[in-house]
């Protein structure tokens, strides 16, 4: 694994393999300098490969890629989240196809922001390889992972590699009945912002769009339980905030994301370790855990005991709150229009693993 130009530029490009290579740019990189990067870049591409590399834009759409370089294919999603699987299996299947006709061909993976993104897609193409036993690119990835940091990614990340692998290999079975949120049990912060008190609220997204708003909860009981009956399929994500009492804003208690087609139970828990945000947060205590409650109907299971919250918790429902009411991903599908059009997961050796009902932009967020 070689690394060239990362004194001299505004840019990390590093040789994983002979025939995968990794541009990185910092997020916060200017816009002009950005570009002119870029063409060096592509300069330095072309004269080393002429026309025979495939270039994979893990990040924001952009045109200026596309002019460089006709051979663009883009598989962008939100920095510090975790992509969709049939996206993971999409970049896959394109970096197979392309590197398998022509022993010339390289694939390049661009990436503009997070350089996590860069290994979770390395990591699941550790996972494909080994189904096509390319062990080869097994050894050499296994390499690249420990000698630089490129895996600096989520939580949520992480879990969607290890669904990727699973459902790959068949360790993982996919559960296509139906499924109904009851109930989500938070831990409660008395102290998340000192004596400003804590006044979690939750926000739920299916394929990155916004389907569910709880009220803003009061009051400092051990757990604060949030009721609902929503019905549920594909990527989900879960987003707990803190509204400020002394400002008009919130702040991130933890984010979640999760597939609906791996759950195969009533419940499912997340402790400390396994939640965005909250894992490295000092104010999440180290035992604590989110924790969620499904059934197979629109009815509660008969018979269960549902945690229910001390009679001194209020419940502001005030929806014209502008902290409340905001959309975290509202613009996404604007900015990222490059989410597959298909809603099947298949493996690339034939077999089809399973639908996924993934909407056309959904991205497990």
């Amino acid at each position: 694994m070689d690394r060239v130009m990362e004194r001299n530029y505004d840019f990390d490009l590093t040789y994983i393999t002979e025939r995968i290579i990794s541009v990185f740019f910092p997020p916060k990189l200017e816009e002009q300098r950005y570009r002119l990067n870029l063409k060096e870049v592509a300069a330095m591409l072309k004269s080393k490969h002429q026309e025979k590399f495939l270039l994979l834009n893990l990040s924001e759409r952009r045109h200026d890629i596309t002019r460089l370089n006709p051979k663009v294919h883009d598989f962008g999603w939100p920095d510090l989240h975790a992509p969709p699987l049939d996206k993971i299996c999409a970049i896959c299947k394109a970096m197979e196809n392309w590197l398998n006709s022509d022993p010339q061909h390289v694939v390049v993976l661009h990436c503009k922001g997070n350089k996590g993104k860069t290994g979770v897609i390395i990591a699941a193409y550790m996972h494909y390889s080994k189904i096509s036993g390319l062990f080869t690119f097994i050894i050499c990835l296994q390499k690249m992972l420990f000698s630089i940091k490129i895996l600096q990614t989520s939580s949520s990340s992480f879990r969607y590699i290890y669904y990727f692998g699973g459902l790959l290999s068949g360790a993982i079975k996919m559960n296509s009945s139906p499924l109904f949120l009851h109930q989500v049990l938070i831990p409660s912060l008395p102290n998340f912002q000192g004596e400003g008190g804590y006044y979690p609220f939750l926000k739920i997204y299916q394929s990155m769009q916004l389907v569910y708003t709880s009220g803003i909860y009061c009051h400092y009981p051990t757990i604060h339980s949030v009721s609902l009956s929503l019905a549920l399929c594909c990527p989900l994500q879960v987003k707990c905030y803190h509204r400020r009492a002394q400002s008009a804003d919130r702040d991130t208690v933890f984010r979640l994301q999760f597939h609906t087609c791996t759950i195969h139970g009533s419940q499912l828990w997340f402790g400390k370790g396994e939640l965005d945000e909250a894992c490295t947060d000092e104010r999440f205590p180290s035992d604590a855990t989110v924790e969620f409650v499904f059934s197979s109907g629109p009815e509660r299971i008969k018979g269960r005991e549902y945690h229910k919250n001390d009679p001194a918790v209020t419940v502001d429902y005030n929806t014209a709150d502008p902290v409340v009411r905001w959309d975290s991903y509202e613009n996404f599908n604007q900015r990222y229009q490059d989410s597959l059009e298909g809603n099947c997961l298949h493996s690339h050796h034939g077999g089809e693993i399973k639908a996924l009902n993934t909407s056309p932009h959904g991205a497990g967020h």
